[in-house]
Parts: C-alpha cells; sequence; structure tokens
C-alpha cells in the first residue's frame, strides 16, 4: 500500500485514444488527473490521438493510469506497448486485456470454466440469419464483438431488425454476433483488487442499457444497495470474482451480468478499463462502499504495482 504521493513517481494518465469510445475516455482521463493532482501526484495527462509509443518519447515517466477504452487501450495492444518501454500500468496485462476485449473469446472462456453466458450465434454475412433465427429465436441483441459502452448494439425482433442490425455491427468492422435476449433484471460488479465491491442495479426505460443511457439520459436508474439480500448479493460478488479470474483479469474491472426471470444467473461481459466519468459505475460502487472518487483513483493507481 502506497502512503505517499511521491512514491509513485511521475505518472502519466493516458487518455483519448482513436476507438469509438474516445469522448468517453477524455471524461473519464479529466477527472481521474484532477484526482490524482489533488492529492499531490507528479502527474501528467497526455491524450494519445495516433501512437503510444510517439505520446510517451516526449516526457519521462515512472508509471501510467490507463483510462483509453476500447480498441488501442483495452485491447492489449497499449498493455503490449507499455512492457516493451518498461513502464508499469494500471489493470490488466496483455493476454487478459485482449481476452475481455473480444465479447465472443469471453463468453466462450466462460462457458469452458463451466460459468453461465446467453447462448449466441456468430453473424459472418446475412447467410447465417436464418440459422441464427432458427438457433436463437426472438428477440435478440446483436453485437460488434471489439466495441465497449453499447457501441454498435441493437435490438431485434424479427428478420428485417436482424438483418438491419448486422449492418449496424458490421460497421465496426469486428465480429458480430446476436446473442438470446435476456428478461431480467440487469446487475454491474466492480472488482478492485481482488475485492468485489457492492452491487448495482441497472434500470432503464430504453430498449436496453445503450450508450444514450450510459451517459446522456437522465432516466437511467441505478439501485445502489441494488435490492437483492445478502446471500444474492454475495453470490453475484464472487461469479464477479471467478469470472475475471477466469479470463487473467487483475487490478480492476467491471463484470455485468443479468439475472433472467426463472432466477439463473448470466454472464455477458467485462470491461477491463471501465469508465471513471460522473455517469460511472465504479466509482458509484465504491461510493457505496465507502471509498471516494480520489481513494479510488489511488488505490487503481496502486495496481500499477503487481
Amino acid at each position: 500500500m502506497i502512503k505517499k504521493p511521491e512514491e509513485f513517481g511521475k505518472v502519466a494518465v493516458l487518455m483519448g485514444g482513436s476507438a469509438a469510445e474516445r469522448p468517453v475516455s477524455l471524461r473519464s482521463g479529466a477527472a481521474v488527473y484532477e484526482a490524482l493532482k489533488n492529492q499531490g501526484v507528479d502527474v501528467v495527462a497526455i491524450d494519445v490521438t495516433g501512437s503510444a509509443i510517439d505520446a510517451l518519447s516526449q516526457i519521462k515517466v515512472d508509471r501510467v493510469f490507463n483510462i483509453i477504452h476500447g480498441r488501442g487501450g483495452e485491447d492489449g495492444v497499449l498493455q503490449s506497448v507499455l512492457q516493451v518501454l518498461g513502464i508499469p500500468y494500471t489493470g490488466s496485462g496483455v493476454l487478459a486485456s485482449a481476452l475481455s476485449m473480444d465479447k465472443l473469446r469471453t463468453k466462450l472462456c466462460w462457458q469452458g470454466y463451466g460459468l453461465v453466458t446467453p447462448k449466441w450465434y456468430v453473424l459472418k454475412d446475412t447467410s447465417d440469419i436464418d440459422p441464427c433465427i432458427e438457433k436463437l429465436g426472438f428477440p435478440v441483441i446483436v453485437k460488434p464483438a471489439l466495441e465497449g459502452s453499447s457501441m454498435g448494439m441493437s435490438k431485434a425482433n424479427n428478420r428485417d431488425e436482424l438483418l438491419q442490425a448486422l449492418k449496424v455491427a458490421a460497421e465496426f468492422r469486428c465480429d458480430v454476433y446476436a446473442e438470446a435476449w435476456v428478461t431480467g433484471k440487469e446487475y454491474t460488479v466492480a472488482v478492485l483488487n481482488g475485492e468485489a465491491l457492492p452491487v448495482i442495479r441497472l434500470e432503464t426505460p430504453n430498449a436496453f442499457y445503450d450508450y444514450e443511457a450510459k451517459y446522456n439520459a437522465t432516466t437511467t436508474q441505478y439501485h445502489c444497495p441494488c435490492g437483492l439480500n445478502e446471500e444474492q448479493e454475495l453470490s453475484l460478488r464472487n461469479l464477479a470474482l471467478t469470472a475475471s479470474q477466469a479470463v487473467g483479469v487483475k487490478g480492476w474491472a467491471r463484470v455485468d451480468v443479468f439475472i433472467d426471470s426463472s432466477g439463473a444467473t448470466q454472464l455477458i461481459e467485462i470491461n477491463t478499463v471501465p469508465g471513471m466519468t460522473d455517469h460511472s459505475l465504479v466509482p458509484m460502487a465504491a461510493r457505496q462502499a465507502g471509498i471516494t472518487f480520489e481513494q479510488l483513483v489511488w488505490r487503481i493507481l496502486e495496481t500499477s504495482f503487481g
């Protein structure tokens, strides 16, 4: 545990990036930078608009607080660069970052580990539409496998909507899959240094917890305490820890999960560089655990020593 800010040395908060989540990353990064600066940490904010190597070449830093969401920051690429440069960084390593960024491979890993995740069907092109309908029926949710913040996701209730959803997701130039729609309640569990924080239940009038519901809407409701009894909440927290360990996640993360109408728990995805904006869920869970935003940022930075 780090006691004095100078023990961190010079810290670069890397934010921005070139992925679709760039605006969110800039907001997260600004909040993290201010929190570290307010605690006396020698910190510099770096907006990565191109190569991370170029961004770091003009300044010597002792460690990196990575808050670049999405591809290029959350998928193992930046982690690889930092390892080659010998710069410690927050969060998961190369393998866990790459695996967790890929929702499809994460589901396969969880399935192999014996964990429950909704059924899915890979949509390579329109010839997969009818086999997908035969396997999953309707409704489904269509997702690009390598995007976060619900980018490119659409709910489909019929064949025409499924075709349109495939078209939208395919624009993100990665694997696309349809996932069986889960009717039930949506939860998220933040994990910090091997500890699961209080569970949050999400509620939105939108078709699902999409980008608008996450970052702009005033109608989204966050319930923390989440309404589960003590045993159920403990079970969900333990599941989040197991799901994180299964893909090798370290430091911090956020696991999204549903409890369906039959009471079964179904894992959806895991985020290894979660948002840190005023709408974000990890700071919300931390507050419920008695951890201020500044304390949370400090503890995340401590993971760079791992």
